[in-house]
């Protein structure tokens, strides 16, 4: 069941990229050059790493596409946890933002099982 849902997941948070993009604007690193871009850069890539998974023919590229999508994006996680004076909008505060960085790890273990081909 987790493994379906991946895809889709990764479409939707793509998605949002488009749909709230001021949100994801708001926590690009200020080091990072061309913000906006970076923003729906990284939600296209997001995207067709989730649509790639809903392919068989693309699933096993796809996980190593979306692994590598996570890691380009966790500087945008590890600014927030160490700056969480600058995001007062997040429910939970620098606990919650320090409590982030590990699941980066738990969604690239979530993308590579889901895009392992199946048993038989």
């Amino acid at each position: 069941m987790l493994r379906r849902l991946c895809g889709p997941f990764f479409v939707l948070a793509g998605a949002m990229h488009f749909i709230k993009p001021r949100v994801y604007r708001k926590i690009v690193p200020p080091y990072l050059p061309a913000p906006e871009a970076l923003v729906y850069l990284s939600g296209v890539a997001e995207a067709a790493g989730g649509l790639g998974l809903m392919i068989p023919s693309l699933r096993s590229r796809a996980r190593w596409w979306l692994a590598a999508t996570l890691l380009a994006i966790f500087p945008a996680n590890l600014h927030m946890a160490q700056h969480p004076e600058q995001y007062p909008q997040i429910p939970g505060g620098a606990r919650s933002l320090k409590l982030r960085l590990p699941f980066q790890a738990a969604f690239i273990a979530w993308v590579l099982a889901a895009g392992r081909p199946p048993k038989d």
